[in-house]
C-alpha cells in the first residue's frame, strides 16, 4: 500500500487556531512556528499539546527572523546569522517540546527562506548547520527535487521531500509565487486531486498544463488557505479512496 505523510503549518495566525484544530484531526504531522515569523512559547505549547492529544508528530517551522513580513520577504542574511536564526528558533521549539513531553519529530523552513533554500544548496546547508547545533539527526524537510534535499544530505541529515496539495507549481518544479495567478488552489476539489495525484501517480501539472515529476513522502496543507479545514478533509478523504494510507514520517 502507498503511504503519504500529511502535514500542516500550525501556531502561525492566533485568529486561525480553530482551523488548525480541524487540520490537527486529518494530518499526520505539523510544523509549528516557533518565533521567526509567527508564535511564542504559548502558541507552541497550546498547538503542541493539541497535536499530542490526536498523535500527530510535531516539528518545528523556522523561518527569517521576519515576523512584520511572516517570513515570506527574502532577507539579506549571512549563511552564519541564518544558522544562528534556525538554531535559536528550533531551541526555543525543543524548550517547550521537552516540557510537553514529547520530542522533535523534524524541521521544515517556513517561507522565504524555504523557497530561497530550494534554489541555494549553500543556503540549504546553513540550514541544517543550525539545526545540528541544537539536533544533530533530526529529519529535514524540503521542497521535493530541489537542490534543498542535496545540500540537507550534504549535511549528514536524513530529509524528506515535500509537495503541496494547495499551491501551484512552475514547470521547473518549483511553487508558483505567490503574487501570481495560480499560486493557490481555489478549491477543495483541485487540492484533494492534486494530493492524490502527488501519492499515487508522482506528478503535478504544472502552470504550463504539462505534468511535472514530484517524489515526496509527505504532503502539506496551509492554514491560511482559505477554506482550509474543507481542504484537509477533502485530501485526507481522497487520499484514502485511492488506496493511500496517511502515516507520519
Amino acid at each position: 500500500m502507498r503511504t503519504i505523510d500529511l502535514n500542516a503549518d500550525v501556531g502561525e495566525i492566533p485568529e486561525l487556531a480553530r482551523i488548525e484544530e480541524t487540520l490537527l484531526d486529518v494530518v499526520t504531522s505539523v510544523n509549528v512556528a516557533c518565533g521567526g515569523h509567527a508564535g511564542d512559547a504559548a502558541s507552541m505549547e497550546r498547538v503542541i499539546r493539541a497535536a499530542l492529544e490526536r498523535g500527530v508528530a510535531v516539528g518545528a517551522h523556522p523561518s527569517y527572523p521576519d515576523r512584520k513580513g511572516f517570513g515570506r520577504r527574502t532577507m539579506r542574511l549571512s549563511l552564519e546569522e541564518v544558522s544562528s536564526a534556525v538554531a535559536g528558533q528550533v531551541a526555543a521549539f525543543l524548550e517547550v517540546a521537552q516540557r510537553c513531553g514529547t520530542r522533535l519529530a523534524h524541521v521544515k523552513p517556513h517561507g522565504a527562506l524555504y523557497n530561497a533554500a530550494a534554489k541555494d544548496e549553500a543556503l540549504a546547508r546553513a540550514i541544517a548547520e543550525g539545526v545540528a547545533r541544537v539536533a544533530p539527526g533530526v529529519l529535514l524537510v524540503g521542497l521535493a527535487g530541489s537542490v534543498m534535499l542535496q545540500g540537507f544530505s550534504e549535511e549528514g541529515f536524513p530529509f524528506a521531500g515535500e509537495a503541496f496539495a494547495d499551491r501551484g507549481y512552475e514547470p521547473d518544479g518549483s511553487l508558483t509565487p505567490r503574487e501570481r495567478s495560480g499560486a493557490l488552489k481555489e478549491s477543495a476539489e483541485e487540492a484533494a486531486e492534486q494530493a492524490v495525484s502527488i501519492a499515487v501517480r508522482g506528478e503535478v501539472v504544472a502552470s504550463h498544463g504539462e505534468p511535472v515529476a514530484v517524489d515526496a513522502r509527505t504532503i502539506c496543507l496551509h492554514s491560511d488557505t482559505p477554506g482550509a479545514a474543507a481542504f484537509g478533509r477533502a485530501v485526507a478523504a481522497r487520499l484514502r479512496e485511492a488506496g493511500v494510507e496517511i502515516r507520519a514520517l
